[in-house]
């Protein structure tokens, strides 16, 4: 018996793309047909993915976007910001639903989006004409199950968000927030760069993008939409020596008056039953537990009172590949088919 539903994959040789092709040829309900990409074309899959040599006879093919979409009920895109705004228009007359692993989608604002990606967006009608659903479950469950497109957020947005949402939501989320942001080098992308060199980034810990990151106005965006007030997002992103795994510390403030236990209620009810993120009880959150997977991790620790606000540090780690990427696309593509939404997600990975 045939599986149910067929996909594509467009921009597949990249780490996000080589995530998305691993969790699809494992689907239960979804059957991978094709894999497109302006790299290797007519190789194996496994030219550019080691890991999945001999589990598929799939290669890859240069594709224009009407044509990998023809016949498919969904498409899934791992392309770089910038190149998938370009393919969009074509891909949406082809009636096939579409999750866009890029930022290319995510913000509302146009002239935010020239400031943080450089460039006018050439379809910037779709960013405020209600076509994309912003992808994460988490906030947009019901949303995305009826969503036709979906702008599937960015890693470290992904983790801070998942962080600071419980505050939001219960109306506690305000004024300066300050995250340090910590990640590995596949969020880098697989084409080298002196960023990402082995020799540097194995023995290092640097900042890039200080106060300045793209994920930015992403981050407040959706906060704002689950009920943060006057928020100001002050991030510092810093480069690890890992190949995977984000892990970020973020600092708020609320009033007095919220006790510890309020606090650490607050987190609890509003992550109970959720399927992909895990409040640890007897430790804080570590990038071991997740790496590999498509969980999060989330912890907070109520500090002291000092002039009328008590300070807040809330802990995150996410696999950025998987939970912050591609993972997370799958889950939003299981919702909009109306599957299981752990459908190829739920491995517990490995530890360390």
């Amino acid at each position: 018996m045939g599986k149910r539903f067929k996909a594509a994959v467009i921009g597949g040789s990249g780490y996000g793309g080589g995530e998305l092709v691993r969790r699809l040829l494992q689907h239960p309900d979804v059957e991978l047909v094709r894999v497109a990409s302006v790299d290797y074309i007519g190789e194996p899959l496994s030219a550019a993915h080691p890991n999945l040599e001999g589990l598929t006879d799939l290669k890859f093919e240069g594709l224009a976007p009407e044509e990998a979409a023809a016949g498919m009920d969904v498409v899934l895109l791992g392309l770089p910001h910038k190149v998938s705004a370009t393919k969009m228009p074509a891909l949406m007359k082809t009636g096939a639903r579409v999750v866009d692993l890029s930022g290319d989608f995510r913000l509302r604002d146009a002239a935010v989006y020239k400031r943080y990606y450089g460039a006018d967006h050439p379809s910037a009608a779709h960013l405020t004409d209600g076509s994309f659903v912003y992808g994460l479950p988490e906030l947009n469950r019901e949303a995305i199950r009826k969503a036709r497109y979906v702008a599937s957020p960015g890693c470290f947005a992904t983790t801070i968000e998942l962080a600071l949402l419980p505050l939001a939501k219960a109306g506690l989320l305000s004024g300066e927030v300050e995250v340090v942001g910590i990640t590995g080098s596949s969020g880098s992308g697989v084409v080298p760069s002196a960023g990402t060199h082995h020799p540097v980034r194995a023995v290092n810990l640097r900042t890039y993008k200080p106060l300045d990151h793209q994920h930015v106005p992403e981050i407040v965006q959706t906060l704002l939409d689950a009920g943060a007030k006057d928020l100001e997002l002050r991030f510092v992103p810093v480069s690890a020596p890992l190949s995977r795994g984000i892990f970020a510390t973020s600092f708020v403030h609320v009033p007095e008056s919220v006790t510890e236990a309020q606090i650490k209620s607050i987190y609890a009810e509003a992550y109970r039953g959720e399927p992909f993120v895990r409040v640890p009880q007897k430790r804080l959150p570590e990038v071991a537990a997740v790496s590999g997977t498509n969980y999060a991790e989330v912890g907070v620790q109520p500090g002291s009172v000092h002039g009328g606000r008590r300070v807040v540090a809330c802990f995150s780690a996410t696999d950025n590949l998987i939970k912050g990427g591609a993972g997370q696309g799958i889950q939003s593509m299981n919702l909009m088919l109306g599957l299981d939404e752990r459908a190829t997600l739920a491995d517990p990975g490995g530890y360390p």
